[in-house]
């Protein structure tokens, strides 16, 4: 086991695929950024993933592009049902990024650093959609973005 030392997390872009708006972030071991191979191999999941999605009520979520210490994470997350995140994993090793297959049920879906975004996004989500259930404010959710080393 290793010492636990803070990932960066930075807000890459707002990302509009196939009618959805997707915040795509990147999450880095010992660097400030992902490589730029595993941002595109983050965009073209997702752009296969949401192309065929119909369990969304929103078009709205995030993306995390996770270059880690000994591999490449690229999870698509989405809400749905008012109050519920639909989470889609792509896995592959470090220097592979772009051969990203889909996490089997023996895989992890997610790690502590994966958690601190998905509970940023949490955060927001409460915030702006579900404490103002009679105008939600989807924009004000999209612009909430997550930068800092955690």
């Amino acid at each position: 086991m290793q010492l636990y030392e803070p990932r960066s997390f930075r807000f890459i872009e707002l990302l509009s695929i196939h009618g959805w708006r997707m915040k795509l972030y990147g999450i880095a071991w010992q660097r400030e950024l992902p490589r730029p191979e595993v941002l595109e191999a983050a965009r073209r999941v997702a752009a296969d993933i949401l192309a065929n999605e119909t369990a969304n009520n929103y078009k709205v979520g995030f993306i995390g592009a996770h270059d880690g210490r000994n591999a490449c994470f690229v999870f698509v997350d989405f809400w749905g049902n008012e109050n519920e995140l639909f989470h889609r994993v792509y896995l592959s090793r470090l220097n592979e990024p772009q051969s990203l297959t889909p996490a089997k049920g023996s895989d992890s879906s997610v790690c502590v650093w994966d958690l601190h975004l998905q509970n940023f996004e949490r955060e927001g989500w409460i915030k702006h959609i579900l404490r103002k259930p009679t105008a939600p404010d989807f924009d004000a959710y999209l612009a909430e973005r997550l930068n800092e080393d955690g």
